[in-house]
């Protein structure tokens, strides 16, 4: 594979793009002790880390007027309702009640009846996400592979360094040749088609890996992770594979 050169580094706008306002109608939610109840809504109908709590959902969660568990099953936040979407049972108690907003017990999705959406709150969100990670710590399963979001510390390091990398079709950034090492070209293709994989590409050049052992030089995802950055850095030429890797 031939070496070539990088693109240029162009600068661009250093203002970030600020997220739309959202839904008027949760100021009648966001009440005395709101955050405590809506986190027992994730915790016992929606995630449902625990076997005990996953036996309540299936025990109380079905429709209060035609008795079904499906149909998109969604409970009031306002007071104890279970209603489905399909139906429009959740509808008519939001109608009869005033109780604007629901959430969607399979997914956690916050409902607002006069604005006929979904929406989208901050607060909320953040609230959804760590219940949703202690249920998945409950049940074993680790954290899921999620987008990069950046932090309050990131946002404002973006902010103090205006300065971006434009990514166009025809970027070459990770293009990187490496020489082979004898009759080693199979392992070179390897490399190669690992490093391109988007997933394992975000993962490792957006620091998700925490190594966890006492010794990191012996750690193999801590090499791949340097082989990574080798491949993506910005300086350019090829490479030999020994010398993306640290020394032992």
């Amino acid at each position: 594979m031939v070496a070539r050169p990088e693109p240029e580094v162009e600068a661009m706008d250093a203002e970030l793009a600020v997220p739309p306002p959202g839904c008027s109608h949760l100021g009648s939610f966001k009440v005395d002790n709101w955050k405590q109840n809506l986190r027992a809504i994730y915790q016992c109908f929606v995630w449902s880390g625990t076997a005990e709590a996953r036996k309540r959902k299936a025990k109380s969660c079905v429709c209060h007027v035609c008795g079904i568990h499906l149909n998109r099953l969604h409970s009031c936040l306002y007071c104890v309702f279970f209603g489905c979407f399909t139906k429009k049972h959740i509808h008519d108690h939001a109608k009869s009640k005033r109780h604007n907003l629901a959430i969607d017990l399979m997914y956690g999705g916050i409902y607002c009846f006069l604005c006929q959406d979904y929406i989208y709150d901050k607060d909320i969100e953040i609230i959804a996400k760590e219940e949703q990670r202690k249920a998945w710590k409950m049940q074993g399963v680790g954290e899921k592979f999620s987008t990069w979001e950046p932090t309050k510390r990131e946002l404002e390091l973006l902010k103090h360094n205006p300065k971006r990398r434009k990514i166009t079709s025809n970027c070459t950034i990770g293009l990187r040749g490496l020489i082979n090492l004898g009759n080693t070209c199979f392992m070179n293709c390897i490399v190669q088609a690992l490093t391109h994989t988007p997933l394992l590409r975000d993962f490792f050049l957006s620091d998700r890996h925490r190594c966890e052992m006492q010794s990191p030089s012996s750690c193999l995802v801590c090499e791949m992770s340097s082989l990574f950055q080798e491949v993506s850095a910005a300086a350019a030429g090829v490479r030999w594979l020994h010398s993306c890797l640290s020394p032992l």
